[in-house]
């Protein structure tokens, strides 16, 4: 299990092992060759910033404070530096790979989505004119993510409240963007199931106590979006990030501003049906659970409580409901940690 503590000065990877009973321990650290943002509490606004491959062999992280993009190939709680290759843009804050193609967001400046082609021993290189720019300057992209099937790629733009598509072509670079407004307030990030299934989560109305919600979505041929479940509430504040269970059975949202966890099965047709009472785990008070992590067998479901510094550990259970393990970290609280990523 690995988390990023996007710091400033030397950006590094948190790496801890895992028992069979989804406990964590023997933590080390890796230097990511950057530099992260720093900050105090979710500084990079988005979800993706730490990503491991589709076979789980390599780890992206995102060094937002100096413009590049780290590689690690991963053995187990072990890894190695591969490459650090420039991300094409102003302060990258979420990458996605499919294949032997990775995206990498931009959200500083004017925001940007830039495609790499994945060489041998995991090195990044830079595919020509692949560079796409968002619908405005300072729009806030906040997380990507690339359909099973591999034809599309969408980008969530917080500030503008927008979810945009493109057709990902043949050579790797990206076709017009299809800017669909967000019927639901807040949209901030937003990932595919397996059966293709767009789930998003939204923040909310500014001012509504526990206003946050999430909405389930089909992508047509032409980029638009039809929605399957729109805006049911998670029960919680500060609904930013999300996770989907490998088999698709179970969509997780975490309510960072309630320190709760929202949990939906996701029917065959893509709709949402809350898992008993919706809320499904809870953290410690003023844990501020920001990104979250499901393993690769579908059994626990981990936590970066950045208010904390602490990592929550779940349990999923048959139901989908889940059983809280404790937590486990030594984290610095409150430092700007981004990022999580489970094996």
């Amino acid at each position: 299990m690995f988390v990023m503590t996007n710091d400033a000065s030397r950006n590094e990877i948190v790496a801890y092992e895992r028992t069979p009973e989804g406990m964590l321990y023997n933590r080390a650290r890796y230097a990511t060759g950057g530099r992260g943002s720093g900050g105090v509490t979710d500084p990079l606004e988005s979800q993706g910033s730490l990503t491991l491959s589709q076979d789980r062999s390599l780890l992206f992280a995102v060094n937002a404070g100096s413009g590049t993009v780290s590689v690690f190939t991963v053995h187990g709680a072990f890894l190695f530096l591969r490459d650090r290759a420039a991300s094409g843009g102003s302060e990258p804050v979420a990458v996605a790979q499919w294949r032997d193609l990775v995206y990498v967001l931009n959200q500083g400046g004017s925001g940007s989505v830039v495609a790499f082609r994945l060489e041998a021993g995991g090195r990044l290189r830079q595919i020509r004119n692949s560079t796409v720019f968002l619908t405005a300057n300072a729009t806030g992209g906040s997380s990507l993510s690339i359909s099973p099937d591999g034809r599309f790629l969408t980008v969530v733009e917080r500030l503008a409240n927008k979810i945009d598509a493109f057709q990902i072509k043949s050579d790797g670079t990206l076709a017009h963007i299809v800017a669909n407004s967000s019927p639901g307030a807040g949209a901030f990030s937003a990932i595919f199931a397996p059966e293709g299934n767009l789930l998003v989560s939204e923040t909310g109305v500014a001012g509504v106590m526990n206003g946050s919600a999430a909405s389930s979505y089909a992508i047509t041929q032409d980029g638009m979006l039809s929605a399957f479940t729109q805006s049911i509430p998670t029960l919680g504040a500060a609904n930013c990030w999300n996770a989907v269970t490998p088999d698709g059975r179970w969509v997780y949202f975490s309510n960072a501003g309630s320190a709760t966890i929202a949990g939906f099965a996701i029917g065959k047709t893509g709709q949402l049906t809350p898992i008993g009472g919706t809320i499904v785990g809870t953290n410690p008070e003023g844990s501020t659970n920001l990104d979250i992590a499901i393993t690769a067998n579908g059994r626990y479901l981990y936590t970066l409580n950045s208010g904390t510094g602490t990592i929550g550990i779940f349990k999923i259970q048959q139901d989908g409901t889940l059983l809280s393990l404790g937590e486990a970290g030594e984290l610095p609280a409150n430092s700007g940690l981004n990022g999580i990523a489970a094996l």
